[in-house]
């Protein structure tokens, strides 16, 4: 709708978080751009959740807005047979429930095999702040009208989710002196698995993030304006995200709480705005106003724009398949928010994949067909791409949205993954990019560099797995490490898996170990990351090999089609419930089937039985 505004991020100005991080570097690994734009746009870098198991590890990265849409925009404007036309979508062009294109307001009209709709908050887009309703789809730009009615006239489900976001703040009032500073990491983690003359990354500046609290005087002053608030006096009926709520929603949910941690973020390198993390608000903007003024470093405080909250359309998503193109109205996918989901990182990891099917789908469409001098050939054999819920982020969560729906904004957490050991950061390259390189999406360079990690890792992993190690040599340095002397021989592949010890601390008390990394990692800027993957696999090999032997044994039910053998609703040997839900979502696999909410193991037994299985 405005080009001055692609890749606007319309809340919190970052990248990344719990399980978000990872969505970020699986994108990335399939040759998309997300990771590469953040590491260019990168104000502070921090890697969450160390003190835990790197199944949890979560890379976050503080971005410069204004930088970030412009990186975006210049990649956008010089990839090849690519053309952007700013303008309004009025409605869908639909014949015999296959999707032809779309018309715009400006009176256009878009022939295309196939659409994807990522429409974010704006479809019907409603602003609240305290009793003030304004059409918009965010702050300062219009909503998208009409569109939504176009879509559901074919039968596709929508429903209202809310969401919202905080006071800006100008830095120039606010006391940092009794705010707690935050600084960034400083070591070799980054977003993108491509080098760092790719992303300049190098150029990160390294602003602060600062952390200050509510009190009970701000508590008071916000329960003031409840009877204002547009969540508790009926003005709002949608439902907002759990995982991410307003300060209002956050003293109802803790009325014991005499404080919550709040975190003061740069919005750019050459701006006074910044973002409040942690108070999002739909109270009227008085209130808000003097509410902060009772925290110490905000007495003399002064705003951009108060928070406000935010209704949308969205889709319901068990309507979609897996490769997230419609059931109902064949070559229209859905990618983002319309899907029920929130976040950044969310949107990015549907969009590739909408982008990929979509892809897909017109090359068999258009099989001797050209674009841009280009002969397309048809994509994966002409089938779906997905992804399953043991080989990335992306994969759980599309697979929820499409077989359990949603009933609040979905927001991804590594909790949400039976897999995560699996599924870790690190090593979102060795899982994905071969599989986007045979599509023709990850380059020729990033496909090398993934064989090249892979060979110098594993070549870490056979040497310790291989060197002994005596105890009269390595006890000394055993000892100077905190860990207990060996009483006999071992393997080094052993002694790495204690916590005390790691490939960094070792090697230089191991002439042969040492000389041997350095062997292998000459010249390789990646040394730090290599050497992190191979430990991850030498750390936490049983835990690993455990849950890699859990994802086979579902496979097998993933492999087991049952799309079209069942007649549900006179299937009188499983719950009523279970019959409805798997009538309502048509499950292509037991596996799938056997994640619906409300389908038991024993309902998927008896279908086991039925099948002669």
């Amino acid at each position: 709708m405005d080009m001055n505004k692609i890749a606007q991020m319309s809340c919190n100005p970052a990248i990344g978080g719990i399980a978000k991080g990872q969505i970020v570097r699986e994108v990335d690994a399939l040759g998309g751009q997300t990771g590469i734009v953040t590491d260019r746009c990168s104000l502070q870098f921090r890697m969450l959740n160390l003190s835990k198991g790197p199944a949890v590890w979560s890379p976050r990265s503080q971005c410069d807005r204004a930088k970030f849409i412009w990186t975006w925009r210049e990649i956008l404007e010089n990839t090849p047979n690519l053309n952007i036309w700013q303008d309004q979508v009025r409605s869908l062009i639909v014949e015999n429930q296959v999707v032809r294109g779309v018309k715009t307001f400006y009176g256009a009209e878009f022939r295309a095999t196939c659409v994807i709709i990522t429409a974010g908050t704006f479809l019907n887009g409603l602003m609240h702040i305290g009793r003030v309703k304004i059409p918009g789809g965010r702050c300062a730009e219009a909503a998208s009208l009409e569109l939504t009615e176009s879509i559901t006239q074919h039968g596709i489900r929508a429903g209202r989710m809310k969401t919202g976001t905080p006071v800006r703040i100008d830095k120039r009032s606010v006391d940092f002196s009794l705010m707690e500073m935050q600084d960034g990491d400083h070591d070799f983690h980054k977003f993108s698995y491509l080098p760092t003359e790719h992303t300049a990354v190098s150029s990160r500046n390294n602003l602060p993030c600062w952390i200050c609290y509510t009190n009970t005087a701000v508590h008071d002053v916000l329960r003031s304006g409840f009877a204002d608030s547009p969540l508790y006096n009926g003005q709002i009926q949608s439902i907002g995200p759990r995982y991410c709520p307003s300060i209002e929603t956050k003293l109802h949910t803790f009325p014991d709480r005499d404080e919550h941690m709040l975190f003061l973020e740069p919005e750019g390198e050459n701006t006074n705005e910044m973002y409040l993390n942690g108070f999002s608000s739909s109270l009227p903007m008085d209130i808000q106003l003097s509410a902060l003024r009772q925290i110490p470093a905000f007495r003399n405080l002064e705003i951009y724009r108060p928070g406000y909250a935010i209704e949308y359309d969205y889709f319901d998503p068990t309507q979609l398949t897996h490769s997230l193109e419609s059931k109902v109205v064949k070559n229209l996918f859905m990618a983002g928010q319309v899907n029920g989901t929130t976040g950044y990182e969310e949107a990015a990891g549907q969009g590739i994949i909408a982008g990929i099917n979509a892809a897909i789908n017109c090359s068999i469409a258009q099989p001797s067909s050209s674009v841009g001098g280009d002969s397309v050939a048809t994509l994966n054999n002409g089938l779906p791409f997905t992804l399953g819920r043991n080989e990335a982020y992306i994969g759980v969560l599309i697979d929820d949205l499409v077989t359990k729906g949603v009933d609040e904004p979905y927001r991804m957490f590594t909790s949400r993954a039976e897999y995560r050991i699996l599924l870790r950061q690190d090593d979102a390259d060795m899982r994905l990019t071969e599989r986007s390189y045979q599509l023709g999406l990850a380059s020729q360079e990033r496909y090398d560099l993934m064989v090249s990690k892979k060979e110098k890792r594993d070549a870490i992993i056979d040497f310790v797995s291989n060197f002994s190690l005596k105890p009269s040599l390595i006890n000394p340095t055993l000892e100077a490490l905190g860990t207990t002397p060996l009483r006999q021989g071992c393997k080094l592949e052993e002694l790495l898996g204690r916590p005390q010890i790691n490939i960094n601390n070792i090697a230089p008390h191991i002439d042969t170990f040492r000389k041997e990394l350095n062997r292998i990692l000459a010249n390789d800027p990646r040394r730090e990351e290599i050497i992190e993957a191979a430990e991850i696999l030498i750390k936490y090999k049983g835990y690993i090999y455990r849950e890699q032997q859990m994802a086979e044994k579902m496979i097998r039910l993933e492999n087991i089609k049952i799309q079209g053998k069942f007649d549900y609703p006179n299937m009188t040997q499983i719950s009523i419930e279970a019959r409805q839900k798997l009538q309502a979502i048509q499950p292509v696999t037991l596996a799938q089937a056997s994640r619906i909410p409300g389908v038991s193991p024993s309902d998927i037994n008896i279908m086991l039985v039925l099948m002669g299985r």
